[in-house]
């Protein structure tokens, strides 16, 4: 019989043991206890028990990666990728939740088209999901109440054009935008009159290493000074993707020194890529705003290790190979990259780029804050258990049988990366294992918990 001093020991659905669990702040040996779709309890979890016992063995245990841009095609163009594909690339490379953009076909610019996407992820998505609401110079009235919508992060502007008809280019509709709502506002940076301008320009049988000179890096600065002085104007917070110049970096942090409601957002691709890559891997490096110079490349690096980003995105955007085959400039703009973000980044942990602590806070955790997002983000009791065990010291390579996306290809294929999963659970529940998928789709819908 039990002492009155004797501990009652506590019992769980699933119980990870001999992990070393990684949070923003540091990184300690553990174990994780988790009931139904919840962490319950972290810690030593003396005398636990458990329906399933898994012995990590000193692998270690992250948050989900939460991939705040990709594109994932569905509707209109399902031959590229669709919310099935898009989501299986997604967990077999550890990401468990997604923040889809509304630049598909017809785009996500109504209520009706958002319930749409949310109807079609239903029970076909392996993991979460939240569906952008795209911002139109014809939808302006609506963009308050659409970006409290459940299923939403908010709004989504392009202000230079990309793949899709979405543009806002006018300053006083942009203006609008932003006084329509509260919620940070995710934004394509690039000025759509220089663009067009440059592109006009463009000489007949022109290379595609020439893509960065015309989107050219002033096109972005020019549109980033211009979105930062909007958003002092207006008071509303605005997160600028995908940052790829150098001269953009000064501007973004005196803001954030200011006060100003300024986030920004970084892409593997223009930590990894730089515009001498052009010669081999050729249109598959053409994205938008492109991959540009070493200078580039370092300056985005420095201001990563500075702490300059919020966030990580992957920008998926696949086109198929047959696409991607076609003469620049008529080749299409985006790369594939939701299945590798995670090991890109880890893989520049081993460079000594980035440390583990790093890469959670800012792919998990601050992505959450930023947007948000209910109970995701962090091992934490009351925390959705969303959760990827691996080994952030193992190399593999990158090979075309191990990627899921329908496009079929990646630019990193033949490099090695390191820290592909080996168990990923979603809501508690297993969901791969060893490069195997286990169970059905149980992604749900992203709730958060923000109010204008």
């Amino acid at each position: 019989m039990l002492s009155a001093s004797s501990p009652v020991a506590e019992h769980f659905d699933l119980v990870i043991r001999g992990a070393r669990i990684v949070t923003g702040e540091g990184t300690f040996a553990g174990a994780v206890g988790v009931r139904g779709s919840k962490i319950a309890a972290v810690g030593d979890l003396p005398g636990a028990t458990a329906d399933e016992v898994v012995e990590a063995g000193g692998l270690h245990l992250l948050p989900g990666f939460i991939d705040t841009q990709v594109h994932f095609r569905e509707p209109g163009m399902e031959h590229k990728e669709d919310l099935e594909s898009g989501s299986r690339a997604a967990l077999f490379g550890g990401v468990t939740t997604y923040f889809e953009m509304p630049n598909t076909n017809p785009t996500t610019t109504t209520l009706d088209r958002l319930q749409d996407k949310l109807d079609r992820a239903a029970g076909r998505s392996w993991v979460h999901y939240a569906f952008f609401f795209g911002a139109a110079s014809d939808n302006l009235e609506t963009l308050r109440e659409a970006e409290q919508l459940p299923g939403t992060p908010g709004i989504k502007m392009f202000v230079g054009s990309s793949t899709g008809s979405l543009l806002v280019e006018n300053e006083d509709d942009v203006r609008k935008v932003l006084q329509n709502g509260g919620r940070p506002m995710s934004i394509h940076s690039e000025q759509e009159a220089r663009l067009r301008e440059r592109k006009n320009a463009l000489a007949t049988g022109a290379h595609v290493r020439e893509h960065p000179n015309i989107r050219d890096a002033e096109a972005a600065r020019l549109s980033t000074e211009l979105l930062i002085q909007l958003c002092e104007e207006t008071g509303r917070p605005i997160h600028i993707l995908h940052i790829s110049t150098a001269e953009e970096l000064p501007m973004l942090a005196e803001a954030k020194r200011r006060g100003l409601p300024v986030t920004c957002e970084v892409t593997p691709q223009h930590l990894w890529f730089e515009a001498s890559r052009y010669e081999d891997l050729g249109t598959r490096l053409q994205m938008n705003p492109p991959v540009r110079s070493e200078a580039h490349r370092a300056a985005i690096q420095a201001a990563m290790e500075a702490g300059l980003f919020d966030v990580f995105g992957s920008d998926h955007a696949p086109h198929t190979q047959e696409e991607k085959a076609k003469a620049y400039p008529d080749s299409p703009s985006g790369m594939p990259g939701v299945q590798t973000i995670l090991p890109v980044l880890l893989t520049l942990v081993q460079r000594e780029w980035l440390s583990l602590e790093k890469l959670v806070r800012m792919g998990c955790e601050r992505p959450a804050e930023l947007f948000g997002i209910r109970g995701k983000g962090r091992i934490t009791p009351g925390y959705d258990a969303d959760l990827v065990l691996l080994d952030p010291h193992a190399p593999f390579l990158v090979e075309p049988e191990w990627l899921q996306s329908k496009c079929g290809w990646s630019p990193y294929e033949g490099e090695t990366l390191f820290g592909q999963p080996q168990m990923i659970w979603v809501a508690g529940r297993l969901a791969l294992e060893s490069g195997t998928l286990v169970g059905s789709p149980s992604g749900q819908v992203v709730e958060f918990d923000w109010k204008s």
